[in-house]
């Protein structure tokens, strides 16, 4: 009876340590779509590539409930990522990074950026990577 109840603490203990991604999409063509659809909102992001070495991303939320849809448009480099929640929404936090060709997005479940901090880019320096890309609003 201890070891089974030991077994099960250590195994929740396990689970609540780590973050929660809820979901997870990986995308490693232009123009092919994924989607998320956590929490109030789903989501559909894809990217084509633009200047130099960046993909330019494109994601639109859509609110479950009714109501206008959003859209981000970010550029990211190879190395490139960035976290945050949507505006108006509470809940989950929608991580994107790219690998190569590849842009993988998430939704964290229990975890939240904090709006001031800086992004470490791939070359080192701090910033937000393709702030002239970036865009956030209805479409």
């Amino acid at each position: 009876m201890i070891r089974k109840t030991l077994s099960a603490s250590v195994l929740a203990a396990l689970f609540l340590a780590a973050p929660a991604f809820a979901e997870e999409a990986t995308i490693g063509r232009p123009i092919e779509a994924g989607s998320l659809h956590e929490g109030n909102l789903d989501m559909v992001v894809y990217y084509v590539p633009v200047d130099g070495d960046r993909l330019e991303v494109t994601a639109t939320f859509a609110p479950k409930t009714g109501g206008d849809p959003q859209r981000v448009v970010m550029g990211l480099a190879d190395g490139d990522s960035v976290a945050f929640s949507m505006p108006g929404h509470r809940g989950p936090l929608y991580a994107f990074s790219r690998s190569g060709d590849e842009v993988t997005v998430s939704s964290e479940t229990d975890l939240r950026a904090d709006a001031n901090a800086p992004t470490r880019l791939a070359d080192g320096s701090l910033g937000a990577a393709g702030r002239e890309l970036a865009s956030v609003g209805p479409m």
